[in-house]
């Protein structure tokens, strides 16, 4: 009796497979190699290294162009003094001057008055100066004593009448000039810009010659401006606003 229960009660249990032994592991498949993608792989690392070295080197393409030095009064041109050389980048948007055409740019004319600093671009000169509206230039032709020393383009000045005999409620002092009592000088331009000064060099200029100087004055000034310089009666004076 025992002996069937014992057998009955191990009819019920599943046979559980076999484990093998701990070092009988069986043998893994080789894995499959995919040439096909490593090459994709290698293909897209290059296309992203060069499409990366293309942007250094566009960032990087830089030409040498014109940078003005000292400030170029309208109508004058640019010297190997008042210009030097800098790297930009290259824009085709910007017509800038390159250094090779220095040459050039020297035969032609600041339009306007150039300020030091800054980098020279074509719109900037041409064949001729352009008068602002309502002002006009002056040229003066002054000896030693009728300018200040160190007298620059730029600068701003007062002109005086000198050297003769002031002509007190006359009308030729014009809208500018200001009367004053026979004897004295006369005010002619309260404010004027030198648009060029002749540079001296030192020793090599000779004090007795005339130094020719250019003003930009108001166009109601100019008529009796030129009167007192055909005369040689004009000085000039710095003003605040230098």
């Amino acid at each position: 009796m025992k002996i069937q229960e014992r057998t009955g009660a191990g009819a019920g249990r599943s046979a559980a497979p076999a484990q093998p032994p701990v070092g009988d592991r069986l043998p893994t498949p080789p894995r499959e190699r995919k040439p096909a993608l490593a090459a994709l792989a290698v293909l897209l690392i290059l296309v992203g290294a060069l499409g990366a070295t293309m942007l250094v080197l566009q960032a990087g393409d830089r030409i040498e162009v014109v940078k003005i030095t000292e400030e170029i009064p309208a109508g004058q041109a640019v010297t190997d003094s008042n210009t030097t050389s800098v790297m930009v980048a290259e824009d085709p948007g910007i017509h800038y001057v390159k250094y090779a055409q220095l040459g050039a740019l020297k035969k032609l004319k600041a339009v306007t008055t150039i300020p030091g600093g800054v980098v020279a671009v074509g719109e900037m000169f041409g064949e001729e100066a352009k008068v602002p509206d309502g002002k006009a230039l002056v040229g003066l032709s002054l000896k030693e004593g009728q300018y200040p020393a160190g007298l620059k383009s730029g600068a701003t000045v007062a002109a005086y009448r000198v050297g003769g005999t002031s002509r007190s409620g006359s009308g030729g002092d014009g809208d500018g000039g200001s009367s004053g009592s026979s004897g004295g000088d006369t005010l002619i331009v309260d404010k004027a810009v030198v648009n060029y000064v002749q540079e001296t060099k030192g020793d090599d200029f000779v004090s007795s010659s005339n130094r020719p100087v250019t003003l930009l004055v108001d166009s109601a000034q100019a008529a009796a401006l030129t009167q007192a310089a055909s005369n040689g009666e004009v000085a000039l004076v710095l003003v605040p606003g230098n």
